[in-house]
């Protein structure tokens, strides 16, 4: 039998579960451990695919096609592992499929209630993802939101249900909390927390391990008290303080002996882990030798975690540079107003994301023209490849009006348009080009070079596509085809021949970004943006006057 962990979260929300639950996934897994990870998500959607990024953050898509929550970003990039569908569960999915074998009959006429039809169907979705990946030591669970939300309840009794079949050594709770520092009386604060584990507590789950969230070290004294209002061993408080990079959090929780206690209490005979490598890449991270300045020109910029794995994919990037990447955001509708110059003639290297709708576009192919003239290196994904091709359209081919008949429909040269297979589709949700597909790479590209190989997989989210009937007429002004489908009905790259560094993909290569294993597109344009930025500063130093002789 798998083991099973149960990570909860109480106080308040963004606590950082998902990165608690991806450490120590990490730790087990440097202990020579098969480690799976796992979200339920209690919202009634049946996945993200269709939540406005301002109130969801990224959707992260995995190679088999399912839109998931963002932790499950977390979990691949801390693993270094690909996760499936069973790895997130929502309340949409669940009473989906209780539902329908209610109307099949399965039930056989019983009444259909929350305990036990629903909490069976989340217990089988744990257990699920244990037989998916076959010889599991480890099934790592994170409950989304908070001890105390409604929609979370059904969940947290289901995984006090397997606390009783599977026993004690087999399961473990481990409760996430706060421990607030107040100002004005100088000291941290333990009620927030003692109150959070006496509503887990009520529902009939005593947490083993208590994670506490903290920007101020807990004494020992602290900790005792913390131990015993929780009623849990001092030893297993263990502070989750505030950090530099979150891939700190792995090494202290080691150093306060987490895997350890985990290990013990589900009798997990194992080695200690190595963790060499991922130490030497954290000061890598922390003291880099060159910093770079990176605009990202979006319409989400508002709220960061609609852009979190390019985030991250940029720190893996600039560790494997040595730089410190400066990110900075820029709103497409403020470019739209105020012009690129305002925010670009500082900056080093622009990336434009993904995104939909019309809102903020005309800024983003302002911007792309403004980088393309003045040779900045460019990096533009899914949306932002799009941009990149209309802006050459109009700019390059004199092709006035040219468009995504996203945007115009009765555009007279629709240079992207819907994918022949998207014109009937009705839903919104799980209905777009899905998931990873492969791509053939041109031998004399930039990206070919990044990459190092011809035959390369990324994974998608989008309805809309590159025209193949504008290629010709885009090539001969000097765009270059990088990377198509294996059977050449999608441009998948586009660079353009007569710049420094200037790609622009269909695909979303910041999902496959990994902390150890930099995504050879972002490593490259981090580079080229340190490269521009060096001739910069040298034309720099030439352009100043010549110190005159005494």
């Amino acid at each position: 039998m798998p083991k099973y962990i149960f990570i909860t979260g109480g106080v308040v929300s963004s606590l950082g579960k998902g990165v608690a639950c991806s450490s120590l996934g990490l730790l087990l897994k440097k202990r020579g451990l098969k480690v799976t990870l796992q979200k339920f998500d209690p919202y009634l959607n049946v996945d993200p695919g269709t939540m406005n990024p301002f109130q969801h953050g990224e959707v992260f898509v995995l190679d088999d096609g399912s839109e998931t929550d963002l932790d499950l970003g977390h979990y691949e990039r801390f693993l270094d592992e690909s996760l499936t569908k069973d790895s997130n569960v929502t309340t949409g999915q669940v009473y989906g499929e209780v539902i329908s074998r209610e109307r099949r009959g399965d039930y056989l006429g019983a009444t259909v209630q929350v305990v036990p039809h629903i909490t069976d169907e989340i217990k089988r979705r744990a257990r699920k993802v244990a037989e998916k990946n076959g010889d599991v030591d480890v099934v790592i669970t994170e409950i989304g939101g908070t001890v105390g939300d409604i929609e979370g309840l059904p969940f947290l009794e289901s995984i006090r249900q397997m606390g009783l079949e599977n026993g004690h050594s087999n399961t473990l709770y481990i409760h996430l909390t706060l421990v607030p520092y107040v100002e004005s009386a100088g000291e941290v604060k333990t009620k927030p927390t003692q109150h959070s584990v006496k509503e887990l507590r009520e529902i009939g789950i005593q947490p083993d391990i208590l994670l506490c969230r903290t920007s101020k070290p807990l004494s020992k004294q602290i900790k005792d008290k913390i131990g015993l209002f929780c009623n849990v061993p001092s030893h297993a408080v263990i502070e989750a303080i505030d950090v530099e990079s979150i891939y700190e959090i792995p090494l202290i929780f080691h150093q306060q002996g987490l895997d350890d206690l985990v290990c013990r209490h589900l009798d997990l005979a194992c080695e200690k882990p190595d963790l060499t490598k991922w130490e030497k890449m954290v000061q890598r991270i922390k003291h880099p030798k060159h910093q770079v300045k990176i605009g990202i020109c979006g319409k989400y910029t508002n709220l960061r975690d609609s852009y979190k794995s390019i985030i991250e994919a940029f720190i893996h990037a600039g560790e494997e540079n040595e730089a410190k990447v400066e990110l900075s955001w820029i709103s497409s509708e403020d470019m739209e107003k105020d012009g690129a110059e305002k925010y670009l003639k500082d900056i080093d290297g622009v990336l434009i994301p993904g995104g939909f709708g019309e809102r903020g576009i005309e800024g983003k192919i302002e911007a792309v023209r403004f980088i393309r003239e003045h040779k900045i290196p460019f990096f533009g994904i899914c949306l932002g490849m799009q941009c990149a091709v209309i802006e050459c359209a109009r700019n390059i081919c004199d092709m006035k009006g040219a468009n995504s008949t996203e945007f115009d429909r009765h555009t007279e040269y629709p240079v992207i348009s819907l994918l022949a297979e998207q014109e009937k589709v009705v839903d919104k949700g799980a209905t777009m080009r899905l998931g990873a597909y492969p791509c053939n790479l041109d031998k004399s590209s930039f990206s070919f070079k990044a990459y190092g190989e011809l035959s390369i997989s990324e994974r998608h989210r989008h309805r809309y596509e590159f025209n193949n009937r504008f290629k010709e007429v885009l090539c001969k002004a000097g765009m270059r085809i990088a990377g198509t489908s294996p059977d050449k009905s999608l441009v998948e790259i586009i660079e353009i021949e007569d710049h420094p560094w200037f790609v622009g993909v269909q695909f979303h290569p910041e999902l496959k970004s990994r902390p150890l294993k930099a995504h050879p597109l972002f490593r490259d344009f981090v580079k080229a943006s340190l490269r521009y930025k060096s001739s910069k500063d040298l034309k720099m130093v030439g352009e100043k006057e010549p110190l005159t002789k005494r």
